[in-house]
């Protein structure tokens, strides 16, 4: 085991373990939990003076004049946009560019994302033992994450719960995130299935069976995936859900700070973007994403805008970032035979 590896692995055995979620049958997933951090907008910026008092604010609402200089850069991004010819050229290589981003950084260029339980409690499943005579019985519950990269949900997931009848399947575009995740110290291979596979080709089916997910994660993945690609990939995910189960979304909002940084022929249409790297990003608006997801069967349960102001204290900065989140359910009564 590497030393970034072990340093990796004291972390998340070092984490403060939360409450779990009473979850049984799938009609219950939504079910919230006792929860020692807050979610999202709970801290409210009321007095200019004291924004550099704390790290960041939730739900900051942006002026008129804020609003204006954004739509501002971004015309000027689009006014220098970048030409089909490279575009198509990064579309055709971009297994390679997101093989070179992982080999090049491993597992030490994000964190492990432990707020995924203080803003998703249904990943926090109640551990139920079949060799207590009080026990309930459940059936396997199967959680699918979708652009895993190198495990850093996966890894927290599987740490909170620790019931063998709870089995992960990940995903990710890139080979060499899944060699990576694979060969974690943390990977256990009878509660975890990771995969190569492709969101956006039509004809190769998930190895999953169609209606058996009861969670689908989907965390800043939509954004990498071309906008005429987007339905076709949410479609497929409706598919494999069970009636009643959940596809948990977070990704880029329009206007956020990523997207008002991109200099000149980064610019490749309307709100999407080629980063440096080679990589992709699209900035969503929240009305723009509820539609997408309605058109392709899903309740919307939630489907909200996280503005949020960060601070660093130090140099007296402020950024205005913008995330979107999401629950979105298969209605009870959709099957699903294709």
């Amino acid at each position: 085991m590497s030393e970034q590896q072990n340093s990796k692995e004291q972390k998340r055995n070092s984490s403060t373990e939360l409450p779990k979620n009473d979850v049984c049958v799938n009609s219950e997933i939504l079910k919230g939990s006792k929860q020692r951090k807050p979610q999202f907008g709970t801290r409210f910026l009321k007095d200019e003076n004291v924004v550099y008092q704390y790290n960041a604010w939730d739900n900051v609402e942006w002026s008129e004049e804020q609003l204006n200089a954004a739509r501002k850069i971004i015309l000027s991004q689009s006014e220098c946009k970048m030409s089909n010819t490279d575009f198509k050229k990064m579309e055709k290589n971009a297994k390679q560019h997101w093989n070179e981003f992982y080999g090049v950084h491993q597992n030490g260029f994000y964190k492990d994302r432990q707020w995924l339980f203080t803003e998703f409690p249904e990943l926090s499943f109640e551990s139920y033992s079949s060799s207590s005579s009080n026990s309930i019985h459940c059936d396997t519950r199967i959680i699918l994450e979708v652009g895993c990269g190198v495990g850093n949900s996966v890894f927290p997931i599987l740490q909170r719960n620790p019931d063998p009848n709870i089995h992960v399947y990940c995903c990710d575009f890139s080979e060499t995130a899944i060699h990576i995740l694979k060969n974690d110290i943390a990977y256990e291979s009878n509660r975890c299935t990771a995969f190569t596979y492709d969101l956006t080709e039509d004809t190769k089916s998930l190895p999953l069976q169609l209606n058996s997910i009861d969670i689908i994660l989907m965390v800043y993945v939509l954004s990498s995936i071309p906008p005429n690609k987007m339905k076709s990939v949410l479609s497929k995910l409706f598919q494999y859900l069970k009636p009643g189960g959940l596809l948990l979304f977070r990704d880029y909002g329009r206007y956020d700070l990523a997207q008002l940084r991109f200099k000149n022929n980064h610019y490749i249409s309307d709100n999407f973007y080629a980063r440096g790297e080679g990589t992709l990003v699209y900035f969503f608006d929240e009305n723009e994403l509820k539609q997408m997801f309605l058109n392709c069967g899903y309740e919307v349960i939630q489907n909200i805008s996280d503005r949020r102001l960060q601070v660093n204290r130090k140099k007296q900065l402020k950024m205005y970032r913008v995330w979107i989140q999401g629950k979105y359910v298969k209605p009870h009564g959709k099957i699903d035979n294709k």
